[in-house]
């Protein structure tokens, strides 16, 4: 009743090792990209304009967004810690194609768990006989390089007794995968503490440095593991989120790199041109990220807009219907993304939504499993999530891996 593994598949997912290359070549690129993003102010307002009107939450962010920036950030050092999702797109004539899902910029999880899961295929490739298959599991430990960056943040923000605060749900699910990563940090003798935003409206203070402090401890890094969907927030969280977006603690991610993870954000940097202006001069990484996007459409009012809401509602089976959220489970598909469409066709209400192409992968027979579910071989569809950490320290990148 108190603890339930996490689910996972028996045995490995084939990945076609050009597009597991051409995926890990262009973190680099998206991490340059998420920050230049973060930095730029009047992109962020232009891009977000239509859905901070009808998103209450987005709105919520960015109001909080520019009033640090009216006050001057008393940040210096950035840390992001971004995982870019991938599916392998079967065309019309059956070649797979990498394409991008989404971009995660805020509590991006299961590096930890993923770092434990090659031993978990290993052993059970052996069990069957197969060592020769087992021999060729590539070795993947994400959790240590999510430290790295952790580290690094904590080292440049320059007190060695300051520590690194989690900052965590009420009722923490996946609290082991957060392990890892806590675990990797303490063998680099750097404390860490696990905290709730009610924590931080009770017992978080400013100085006059505007260093944070929580029950007398100073904070150097704050790493997000909550605080990315609505019902994580009351009015005290929202006024715990502000005093931590005040502060001088690095924070992974501080409140523009959440805002560049946005689903709107991502359909305008599929505009031709947009890339070249965030990038400048970047002509062969801009070429890099284009080469992974899918088909991306805006459902803002006008023209543009109505043309492409009659499309979706002709042909729904074509496209995915995204509205502005992290963690997954909401978007909507078929038949459920018509009846959604023709409700809100008229109505402003469908900027707070992306439409996007729908992606035809190549399932793969798998066994699934999962707490209090029969083990059974299941038609399963992998997505392939490679992590990106960067830290930025004033103009200067220190790290981008």
């Amino acid at each position: 009743q108190v603890v339930n593994y996490a689910p996972f598949t028996l045995l490995p997912s084939a990945v076609p090792s050009a597009l597991f290359e051409q995926a890990y070549a262009v973190q680099q690129d998206f991490n340059l990209l998420v920050d230049a993003i973060s930095q730029n102010k009047e992109f962020l307002e232009r891009t977000l304009a239509s859905t901070i009107k009808v998103d209450d939450f987005t709105a919520r962010l960015f109001r909080i967004h520019v009033q640090v920036l009216e006050e001057g950030l008393a940040q210096s050092v950035f840390l992001g810690i971004n995982r870019s999702d991938y599916m392998f797109d079967c065309g019309a004539d059956g070649t797979p194609a990498l394409k991008q899902i989404e971009i995660n910029t805020i509590a991006a999880s299961f590096g930890g768990l993923t770092s434990r899961t090659p031993a978990v295929h290993g052993r059970v490739l052996k069990v069957l006989g197969k060592s020769k298959e087992a021999s060729r599991l590539l070795p993947n430990n994400p959790s240590r390089g999510l430290a790295l960056g952790i580290a690094k943040a904590w080292e440049l923000y320059g007190s060695p007794s300051a520590v690194v605060m989690f900052l965590v749900e009420e009722k923490q699910r996946n609290i082991f995968d957060q392990r890892c990563v806590e675990n990797e940090l303490w063998n680099r003798n750097i404390r860490v503490i696990r905290r709730r935003f009610r924590d931080v409206f009770e017992k978080g203070s400013l100085d006059e440095a505007r260093r944070l402090f929580m029950d007398g401890q100073e904070i150097a890094v704050v790493y997000y593991r909550e605080g990315y969907v609505p019902k994580n927030y009351d009015q005290q969280n929202w006024e715990a989120r502000l005093l931590l977006e005040r502060s001088r603690a690095v924070k992974c991610p501080d409140i523009a790199t959440q805002l560049a993870g946005t689903k709107k954000v991502q359909q305008e940097l599929s505009r031709p041109g947009t890339l070249e202006s965030l990038l400048p001069g970047c002509t062969e990484a801009v070429a890099r990220i284009r080469a992974t996007f899918a088909g991306l459409y805006s459902l803002d009012v006008g023209e543009e807009g109505d043309k492409i809401t009659a499309m979706a509602i002709t042909d729904p089976d074509r496209f995915v219907l995204k509205p502005q959220r992290e963690g997954g489970g909401n978007n909507l598909y078929g038949e459920e993304l018509r009846q959604v469409l023709e409700k809100i066709r008229d109505s402003p209400e469908r900027t707070s939504y992306i439409l996007m192409d729908k992606i035809k992968p190549q399932p793969a027979r798998n066994y699934l499993l999962r707490a209090h579910s029969p083990l059974q071989v299941s038609e399963c569809i992998s997505e392939l999530g490679i992590f990106g950490v960067y830290v930025r320290q004033g103009k200067e990148m220190v790290m981008n891996k």
